[in-house]
């Protein structure tokens, strides 16, 4: 009886989303919305979930086809929850111990709250347990009906409701922990004669207080937690919780988060003490941030892994890159795929970066543009510097060596390689390799015409 575990519902149709793409994939702080749930049941160590899927169950299994523990069963045609529940059931065949059902569409929803109503339901030896809610309007809610001893007999959905019964503060979430064999009992009688035409699943609350077996309730303390979403209003609403909620972990963990409320950190996101995060922040998706580093307004980052003491200056843009200790980037710095900056490499203002290395201690400081090149340490790029890297049909290789210093304004037509201690002359289009230690200029002789200024033409300017 010790087995655990779970029937996620996940095969609604999601209407109200008005969206071709199904409720449970619309993603909510960089996840689909469904992981959530079953983030939540893996933290309890339940290894077996099964995921009831419905009319786009298919876009549902090729997003999660690679989470380890969890199967699927198809619901075809939308009978209500305890027909989808009976469809969760055949892939537990030989099961005997205690399942539980959640929604897909609960993300709010935390471990320790499940694991207190699992140890709630083996402590009362329950067939039946109810996560349930005290609201002041139950509203679409189902509600709990309670005998004159207080304890639970049935739940009545609101659309089948006495207005007596509406009026009931108490409210079911939709999440439960069910003895396996009795809920094959209890769903084999489970009939459809209601409001909607539909197999309930809370008809198995009546169906074991009939038969005499333990059917418990267990209030939540935080309403948060059983919040559904069923419109974008309430996906939007769920998000702003689930941040806060994100931002307070981190500023406990020594994070400051300076105007918090307009910084957002998503899930999977991991930040080292004594960071600070200015105002407009986003960090995205992977993003790990090192010990010590200033991430300044208005810097967006998504999948990027700073080591420590970095600073971001404000209005930068990094995806997929790698930054190393002690690196300062920005302001308004764009760092795209395959960037990997070494140790105390500086990039500053308007310079764009993609699929290059910068070595340790090199610069880049302004308006520049650096693609497909390895760059070595101690390296000086100047202001206007061009890797030509495309020739229109291919992308081509630069190889700037250690300790080059490179004039500004100068453009490499790759493939090209500048070896050590070369000098770039400023203004140099560079097509053929130079080698160590060399000068390169490449432009036109300057010429100088006296006497042939504006003045000598009798010009008259537009102001």
């Amino acid at each position: 009886m010790n087995q655990v575990a779970a029937i996620i519902l996940a095969a609604g149709k999601g209407t109200r989303m008005k969206s071709a793409v199904s409720k449970m994939l619309h993603p909510l702080l960089g996840l689909p919305l469904l992981s959530y749930p079953l983030q939540v049941l893996g933290r309890l160590e339940i290894d077996r979930q099964v995921v009831v899927i419905g009319s786009s169950g298919q876009e549902v299994m090729d997003v999660f086809s690679d989470w380890s523990g969890i199967s699927f069963a198809w619901q075809r045609e939308q009978k209500g929850t305890a027909d989808a529940a009976a469809m969760a059931l055949t892939e537990f065949e030989g099961f005997s111990g205690n399942i539980l059902i959640v929604c897909g569409d609960v993300p709010l929803l935390r471990a320790e709250t499940l694991r207190e109503l699992l140890h709630r339901h083996r402590q009362a030896q329950a067939a039946v347990s109810v996560l349930s809610a005290v609201l002041p309007d139950g509203g679409a809610y189902g509600r709990l009906v309670l005998d004159s001893a207080g304890e639970l007999i049935r739940i009545v959905e609101a659309r089948d409701a006495l207005p007596a019964e509406l009026e009931v503060c108490r409210i079911n979430s939709g999440i439960y922990c069910v003895d396996a064999d009795f809920l094959r009992q209890a769903l084999a009688g489970i009939d459809c004669e209601n409001a909607q035409g539909e197999y309930y699943l809370t008809d198995m609350v009546a169906e074991a207080s009939q038969l005499g077996k333990k059917v418990i309730f267990s209030d939540v303390s935080d309403l948060d937690e059983i919040m559904g979403i069923n419109d974008r209003e309430q996906l939007s609403n769920a998000e702003m919780i689930l941040a806060a909620r994100i931002r307070q972990q981190w500023q406990t963990a020594g994070v400051t988060i300076r105007f918090p409320q307009q910084v957002t950190i998503e899930t999977e996101v991991m930040i080292g003490q004594d960071t600070t995060i200015e105002k407009g922040v986003s960090l995205k998706g992977k993003t790990v941030v090192g010990v010590g580093c200033y991430i300044g307004e208005g810097s967006i980052l998504q999948d990027v892994h700073l080591g420590e003491r970095v600073k971001i200056l404000p209005y930068s843009v990094l995806e997929k890159a790698v930054v190393e200790d002690d690196v300062q980037v920005g302001p308004f710095a764009r760092l795209r795929p395959g960037t990997v900056l070494r140790e105390k490499a500086k990039i500053g203002n308007f310079v764009e970066v993609k699929k290059a290395e910068i070595g340790i201690g090199s610069k880049a400081s302004h308006l520049s543009y650096i693609g497909d090149a390895s760059v070595g340490n101690g390296v000086n790029i100047g202001a206007g510097t061009i890797t030509c890297n495309y020739d229109g049909f291919k992308k081509h290789r630069t190889i700037i060596e250690d300790g080059v210093f490179v004039g500004s304004d100068s453009q490499f037509v790759a493939p090209v390689r500048i070896g050590k201690n070369a000098l770039v002359g400023a203004g140099s289009t560079v097509t053929k390799n130079v080698p160590e230690n060399a000068v390169v200029i490449s432009r036109t002789q300057q010429t100088i015409y006296p006497d042939r200024g504006m003045v000598s033409r009798n010009v008259t300017r537009e102001e």
